[in-house]
């Protein structure tokens, strides 16, 4: 680690081997943060921490499964022992939607749906609590969706989950101020990685969400990771609690 990088923020970015967490790690840590980068798969994890430190950044692959609480409390523990310190937690891992109508949704798919996309959070951030008061405040950033704002007869159980995620914001918002730790979310709408590849892989739907979205076009992993790096960094440091769209418009129209 340069001497230099010493006195930098730390910041955790779950499901940050692909995607969305991915595209934010490498903005973030281009902008000076030591990230920490998560998500199930350890030699993943660790192929993007690679990536970022040929380029000058510091990285440290920590692999977690959310819905496993002996995997966060080590991932928590292991950031701190890297680094010293903890200053913000990126929430960005979740469970794939079960597509289809609620009813397709049986109490196992739900139950880890539900457990991973909200417990998982929860856990997580009152695990890193503790060491971001130590480091004098900081930033939670929860990564939605508009499922969570809006009806929908196809992904209705991860639209729930995303839904108490927002409530969850709310309520962490309260408990966490007086350390000056800042809550916030963004709920992101149709964005082009993995997760969404089964809608994209629909032309029809593709041209849909294009027609419907005023900006005309269909998100992209960055568009989503700028507004991350803005919820953490200092000109967000009077927002918290909020949950902040980023969908190019398209819950204007109804589209989704």
């Amino acid at each position: 680690m340069a001497d230099n990088m010493a006195n930098n923020p730390v910041t955790i970015i779950t499901g940050s081997s692909r995607g969305i967490g991915r595209a934010a790690a490498e903005l973030l840590a281009g902008r000076g943060h030591r990230v920490v980068i998560s998500s199930r798969n350890q030699d993943s994890c660790e192929a993007v921490a690679a990536e970022i430190r040929e380029t000058g950044g510091d990285a440290v692959a920590i692999a977690c499964h959310v819905g496993k609480d002996e995997q966060l409390e080590a991932l928590i523990a292991g950031t701190v022992e890297r680094f010293g310190r903890l200053d913000n937690l990126v929430l960005n891992a979740a469970s794939n939607p079960v597509y289809g109508p609620s009813d397709n949704v049986d109490r196992k798919a739900f139950d880890v749906i539900m457990h991973n996309n909200v417990f998982g959070s929860m856990r997580l951030g009152h695990l890193a609590r503790p060491h971001m008061a130590e480091a004098g405040g900081g930033s939670v950033v929860l990564v939605s969706s508009i499922a969570g704002l809006l009806g929908n007869r196809v992904i209705g159980a991860y639209g729930l989950s995303k839904a108490a995620e927002n409530q969850l914001v709310r309520n962490l918002a309260l408990e966490f101020g007086g350390d000056g730790i800042r809550v916030n979310a963004v709920a992101p709408g149709l964005i082009r990685t993995d997760f969404s590849k089964a809608l994209l892989s629909d032309e029809r739907m593709v041209k849909h969400f294009e027609r419907t979205t005023p900006l005309g076009r269909i998100g992209e992993p960055d568009d989503i990771a700028r507004v991350i790096a803005f919820l953490v960094g200092e000109d967000s440091a009077w927002l918290s609690g909020q949950v902040i769209t980023a969908d190019g418009g398209i819950t204007v129209t109804g589209g989704f």
